[in-house]
């Protein structure tokens, strides 16, 4: 087997390893083998985690999704399921910051009365953690209360992602933030 192919099956077999492992054989690999085994070792690189990061996106999109499909319904189990233990969340009045536990308390009433809430999410933008079991993003929702945004952060734990953290924000416009003041203040 080729240099070259050896290097492929590493890259492609060993999602765990470290990028100052990847830089310090890349600069090995021109060292040794000069330009042409540098290049195709850059192209490799970059196509492995161009498809994690692809593969990764495609499924937290689905876990997403799902996870506001699961509110619409009021599917109180699924909707949890897919939260991590320590998992925040954050709504749009000032005293909402909520551990699970505490969620689940607030939310119970509404998921059982079989009306929770519709977010439609649109817009949604992901970014990943060099190691990628972390994932962040933020999206934008149309819901019963006008334009919001929402953005979180999900962990990947046992080869399952998870959702860790979630932040809903009511979107105002800057020229209208005057009135929204005096709003707040009565």
């Amino acid at each position: 087997m080729s240099e070259i192919g050896k290097l492929e099956k590493i890259i492609i077999t060993h999602d765990k390893c470290k990028i100052e492992f990847l830089l310090g054989f890349a600069f090995f690999l021109f060292l040794k083998m000069r330009f042409k085994a540098f290049f195709y070792f850059t192209i490799i690189l970059n196509s492995h985690f161009y498809s994690f990061g692809q593969k990764a996106e495609e499924k937290l999109n689905d876990l997403i999704n799902q996870w506001h499909v699961s509110a619409a319904k009021a599917e109180f189990k699924n909707y949890f399921d897919v939260t991590s233990e320590d998992f925040i969340f954050l709504g749009t009045a000032p005293g909402e910051r909520w551990n699970k536990n505490e969620f689940q308390t607030f939310c119970k009433p509404y998921f059982d009365k079989g009306k929770a809430w519709d977010f439609k999410p649109t817009n949604r933008k992901w970014n990943f953690s060099i190691d990628q079991k972390t994932a962040w993003f933020d999206e934008d929702l149309e819901t019963w209360m006008k334009g919001c945004r929402g953005s979180g952060v999900c962990v990947l734990k046992k080869g399952r992602w998870e959702i860790a953290y979630y932040n809903l924000t009511v979107l105002i416009e800057n020229e209208k933030i005057k009135k929204f003041i005096e709003l707040r203040e009565e």
